[in-house]
């Protein structure tokens, strides 16, 4: 794996970032425009999910950046209950939904994958040599 220096680095956090953006103009958009709460819990998870990627990072620390990894990919799945809860109420397009619960399910699964990559390096990095 390549030296990773800034969490600006990270692919996850830049495909959470195009997810927030996303979440962001559809935000924008009638009806859910108007639907303050609604809006303001969509938007408040979708950057969620890339802030607690960039805050676990910054720890320099894998147990703490594996508990902020969690919390990103549980953020994720917030956001497709509240898309999946806002298609059925007919304030965001089913096409929309569908494309957007796609790019979250790839992204929880590339979190997943960092999760366990650290959680074996950590296990590698913690055993003692046998002598």
């Amino acid at each position: 794996m390549a030296k990773v220096r800034a969490f600006e680095d990270l692919d996850i956090w830049n495909e959470a970032l195009k997810i927030a953006v996303e979440i962001y103009r559809i935000a924008d958009l009638p009806p859910l425009k108007n639907d303050y709460k609604s809006r303001d819990q969509l938007i408040g998870a979708a950057i969620s999910i890339s802030n607690n990627i960039a805050e676990g990072f910054e720890y320099n620390n894998n147990k703490m950046f594996i508990k902020f990894l969690h919390y990103a990919k549980g953020s994720a799945g917030e956001v497709r209950s509240q898309l999946a809860v806002l298609v059925a109420a007919g304030r965001v397009d089913q096409k929309v939904y569908e494309d957007l619960r796609s790019e979250l399910i790839n992204l929880s699964s590339r979190i997943k994958s960092l999760i366990n990559y650290l959680i074996d390096y950590n296990q590698k990095s913690n055993q003692s040599p046998k002598t």
